[in-house]
């Protein structure tokens, strides 16, 4: 693995240590500008993976880091998207359901992705440029060439006689209730809802546990680059539903549109 692609996987890692270190006591909530909660952990995990990521030719969106204006981002041929602690209220509620996502970003499109779940030390990641995609455990004293040694590659799901449909634990609305129904009378078959917290709604969709993600719900650059990586190097598409055309990112608007990943033709 290509040295900065390295220090990604090695900062989610290391971000997710100082995440379990706040999960195991009292979590205290603070509230952002935008109402979004916020916890120290976020603010650690974010130093940690600054500290890795700073070794890199490339500069850095992050959803900690103060706004970076566009008249400077839309220069840059590539970048780092990162959410150091993405969903904080799966976090809060300490159901397990939270991630670190860290995405290279190229030319607008994503073509590295990397999701760890410390609740879990698991760790996905998406080289879209070598068409790779893997999950492995980390073990809690590890050597990182050990550990992408052994590691389960990820394959989308083939047809079944069910469709199942990531939603969101937070996030189900009537926008994507209308859309299972139309699957439901698309497709003939029996629709199951597969609920999910987080960045791991699209490992679920990428590792061949679920059919299709919609999302009918605001969601910025950082909550979905990583995945949408890990996504593309299993072959799949997430289709931005303004433009029908893949994602791009480092926008001059970080919220993204409403989209779909799906394996349905």
């Amino acid at each position: 693995m290509e040295h900065h692609k390295e220090l990604a996987v090695k900062a989610s890692i290391e971000a997710g240590e100082k995440i379990m270190q706040v999960y195991q006591d009292e979590i205290i909530v603070e509230k952002k500008e935008d109402n979004s909660p916020l916890t120290i952990a976020d603010q650690r995990a974010n130093t940690v993976i600054m500290d890795f990521l700073k070794q890199t030719e490339y500069p850095i969106i992050s959803e900690e880091n103060k706004a970076i204006d566009y008249e400077e981002r839309k220069k840059w041929k590539a970048c780092w998207i990162v959410d150091p602690l993405d969903g904080t209220k799966e976090f809060i509620k300490k159901n397990g359901e939270f991630t670190v996502n860290i995405a290279l970003i190229k030319e607008q499109k994503t073509v590295f992705g990397v999701i760890y779940v410390p609740a879990k030390r698991e760790l996905y990641v998406g080289d879209v440029e070598n068409e790779n995609a893997f999950k492995v455990e980390v073990p809690k004293v590890y050597d990182l060439v050990e550990v992408l040694s052994s590691v389960e590659k990820l394959s989308p799901k083939k047809a079944s006689d069910k469709i199942e449909v990531v939603g969101s634990r937070s996030h189900m609305n009537q926008d994507t209730t209308d859309y299972i129904e139309k699957l439901k009378s698309t497709y003939n078959k029996d629709v199951e809802i597969v609920s999910k917290g987080s960045s791991l709604k699209f490992c679920l969709v990428a590792e061949g546990k679920a059919d299709v993600y919609p999302r009918y719900a605001p969601t910025m650059e950082w909550d979905t680059a990583a995945g949408q990586a890990i996504c593309k190097a299993v072959g799949l598409s997430v289709i931005d539903l303004d433009t029908d055309q893949e994602m791009l990112y480092n926008r001059e608007d970080l919220l993204n549109s409403y989209f779909h990943v799906s394996v349905l033709s």
